[in-house]
């Protein structure tokens, strides 16, 4: 595969990331940054980062670290460990970077990295979207992806302890 680089060296530091996007803008590329917890990853969840990808040059997806995940979904959760998640994410060809985040939104980061365009799935309304106003005011945009009907981490949980 000439051209892909390795899933691990695709998950950066903040620092890393942020001389990555400058170097992306200063090549005339857009940035579109998404986050998300990823614990099981699922069908839905590769359609809407494909989607993300096609809305500019540089997608970036931001991982909620595990504490972040149990402090959102609970103390049975992550299923599936921060480093491990990160990485099935940065394996993703639509996928440039990977960064974790342990915030209970990622608006710091998102603060720190400036995304030309923020994406979240329609699940969410546009002006409860964590980041909106820092994208916003530098001249970003917000935008959000259908919900693929169906398919969820909380639903493939659920069949797993039905079927066992």
């Amino acid at each position: 595969m000439t051209g892909a680089r390795p899933a691990r060296r695709k998950i950066v530091s903040v620092r890393a990331l942020q001389a990555a996007v400058r170097s992306a803008r200063r090549r005339g590329r857009r940035v579109v940054f998404t986050n998300g917890c990823f614990d099981l990853l699922h069908v839905g969840h590769i359609r809407y980062l494909e989607q993300a990808k096609r809305l500019g040059g540089l997608l970036v997806v931001a991982v909620n670290t595990d504490r972040s995940v149990r402090r959102l979904k609970g103390p049975h959760r992550p299923i599936v460990p921060q480093a491990q998640r990160a990485e099935v994410i940065a394996a993703l060809g639509c996928v440039d970077y990977v960064v974790l985040f342990s915030t209970p939104t990622p608006q710091p980061l998102i603060a720190r990295v400036r995304p030309d365009i923020l994406v979240k799935g329609a699940d969410w309304s546009i002006d409860r979207i964590a980041g909106k106003a820092e994208v916003e005011a530098s001249g970003g945009r917000v935008r959000t992806i259908p919900f693929t009907r169906g398919y969820s981490t909380t639903g493939l949980i659920n069949k797993i302890r039905i079927n066992r």
